[in-house]
């Protein structure tokens, strides 16, 4: 299931800012990103960025979403990493829990091996927190969808009562 909302509570957030913080610090990248397979910009790790970090968020989830596409061709279920390669720049991404990607844009300071030693480690520690946090957004649904069957229900008889003759 991908969400398209996100809800984040307090202590998760800062879980997940921790991870991500550390995740730039031992990789030696420049900019951490956290987000959704639709696209939405969950967090973001590292000094301010030249480009607009929305659309950026937006065309690293396409660009998951084509490559899940692809795999599907040659006979994959998916592929949980995309590694990206430029003259100074590059980006890892990596796929966490409930369809959240991490991505890691890093230059020549450091190297992919230390990149992907990092993000096997902070995926753990993401697919835990993302996990859980999922758990707690499902039970928040069902306290509302609970109340909402309620209210509903309160609302259609108010409204039944006003009307009857």
């Amino acid at each position: 299931m991908v969400r398209a909302e996100w809800a984040i509570f307090e202590e998760d957030f800062w879980a997940i800012n921790n991870v991500l913080d550390d995740l730039l610090k031992s990789s030696k990248a420049g900019n951490v990103v956290l987000i959704d397979r639709t696209g939405q910009l969950v967090s973001h790790c590292g000094p301010d960025v030249d480009f607009d970090l929305t659309s950026f968020a937006s065309l690293c989830a396409a660009d998951f979403e084509a490559n899940y596409q692809l795999a599907r061709l040659i006979g994959e279920d998916d592929f949980s990493t995309l590694y990206h390669q430029g003259a100074k720049d590059s980006m890892f991404l990596g796929k966490i829990a409930k369809g959240v990607v991490l991505v890691v844009l890093f230059d020549k300071g450091t190297t992919l091996g230390l990149v992907r030693l990092r993000v096997r480690h902070a995926v753990a520690e993401l697919d835990k927190i993302i996990e859980g946090l999922y758990d707690k957004l499902e039970f928040r649904n069902e306290e509302y969808d609970a109340f909402d069957e309620t209210f509903t229900r309160e609302v259609e008889a108010e409204i039944d009562s006003l009307f009857a003759d």
